[in-house]
């Protein structure tokens, strides 16, 4: 399951791609590493017109899966046609989330990089300049608890389809990988076209659509990070 990516781009850059009308982001830092149950952009469609906007990474989880009295949000999701995330997939719920290179942890146990301490990562990339392309996502309003010590609160939460991996991917995760947009053409029928339509988006990228590369730069100092959750991946 990818649960980090990096945007090493500009606002303007993912503006112009997606034909966004209004910004609402903030800053946009000019590389930032993208955590579970921490804010990143996405770019959806609202009332005003389409938007980029920063949201809390991770959906709601479904009440069945939810351990404890938080939900700290499910970040990928596999299976649309399940009925908890039925609700989602109208336009109105889609989005797009930008992305440079994303990572998969080592699958070899005790594989550490001696840079971070930590599991080492594959990183992937469109090719080694590290251009920008699109996860296929889906965001809601929500109101409930992210962290028991802060309570329940109202947030805007997004998360991303997965599918089956390629050849590239596949000997480091076997069960998945993001599901990719990597043209105009395809983020505009993601955020516009009918879900009979959209929903053929939800497929393995070619074997050569993607190559190995270097950790991004923010990676060398790896920031204090609580582990990630059992509910947060692709769940059904």
């Amino acid at each position: 399951m990818c649960n980090l990516y990096n945007i090493t781009t500009s606002q303007e850059a993912v503006r112009q791609w997606t034909r966004t009308l209004r910004d609402i982001l903030g800053n946009l830092e000019p590389s930032v590493d993208i955590y579970p149950n921490q804010p990143g952009p996405v770019v959806r469609n609202a009332p005003e017109g389409r938007e980029l906007a920063n949201l809390l990474w991770g959906m709601p989880t479904p009440a069945e899966r939810v351990k404890g009295k938080a939900d700290y949000g499910t970040t990928n999701i596999r299976n649309p046609q399940y009925s908890h995330w039925q609700q989602y997939v109208g336009v109105e719920n889609r989005c797009v989330v930008p992305v440079t290179s994303f990572a998969e942890p080592s699958p070899t146990p005790g594989d550490r990089d001696p840079e971070t301490g930590i599991q080492r990562n594959y990183w992937f990339a469109l090719n080694e300049d590290r251009p920008l392309f699109f996860f296929a996502g889906l965001w809601t309003p929500w109101h409930g608890v992210r962290k028991v010590k802060d309570g329940p609160g109202d947030f805007e939460l997004y998360g991303f389809m997965t599918t089956a991996p390629n050849a590239l991917i596949k000997p480091i995760h076997e069960k998945a990988m993001p599901v990719i947009l990597r043209t105009q053409e395809e983020t505009e029928t993601w955020l516009t076209a009918p879900w009979s339509e959209a929903k053929r988006l939800q497929r393995t990228a070619p074997d050569d659509a993607l190559v190995i590369v270097e950790k991004p730069a923010t990676q060398i100092k790896f920031p204090e990070q609580a582990p990630v959750p059992p509910t947060q991946g692709s769940l059904f």
